[in-house]
């Protein structure tokens, strides 16, 4: 068995902005969990799946993926789960809303992959830049900079990805292009 889940990724500026982000964090307030996988919008969190039956989840996700259109994603500003988690917020859009529960109840009826919690809360779509490793003390310390710190950037998701665990970090495992 092994652990993947199923993302947008920005475009590889975006990323890289973000990714200086997350080393910022992990410099000056001890946060290193973000730099574990790319930059990304979590739309089906991790899941357990048979590493035999690979071609079968990919196979699933190539043909949801042509089934979609590209869809525009705004990232402005930060915001955070309070006490320990800081993001770049993600502007909700209904095709942003709609991909994802689309998504979620494609894998469950199709895959039988379930996630109870997102069932019992909103889907709030966001890039977290520090994770929990981040202290209560530090997030203090960093919030009040962040929260007043402007970011502005506009890309095109026309792609799924599929990122798998290899004990360590996430690494991109396959991508899914919509139909364009």
């Amino acid at each position: 068995m092994s652990r993947f889940f199923i993302a947008l990724l920005p475009s590889q500026d975006i990323q890289d902005y973000v990714n200086q982000i997350k080393q910022d964090f992990a410099d000056r307030y001890s946060s290193s969990g973000a730099l574990k996988s790319p930059p990304h919008i979590t739309l089906q969190p991790p899941f357990e799946w048979a590493d035999a039956n690979l071609p079968l989840l990919e196979a699933s996700l190539k043909e949801f993926a042509r089934g979609q259109q590209p869809l525009a994603i705004t990232l402005r500003g930060f915001d955070a789960f309070v006490p320990r988690v800081v993001y770049i917020n993600v502007v909700r859009s209904q095709d942003l809303l709609t991909l994802q529960a689309n998504l979620m109840a494609y894998t469950e009826s199709n895959l039988g992959i379930v996630d109870q919690v997102s069932k019992t809360r909103p889907f709030t779509p966001h890039i977290t830049v520090a994770f929990r490793d981040l202290t209560k003390q530090n997030f203090k310390a960093a919030w009040p900079e962040f929260e007043k710190r402007q970011l502005h950037f506009e890309f095109t998701a026309d792609k799924l990805t599929l990122l798998l665990h290899d004990g360590k970090r996430w690494n991109i495992k396959s991508e899914f292009a919509f139909l364009t």
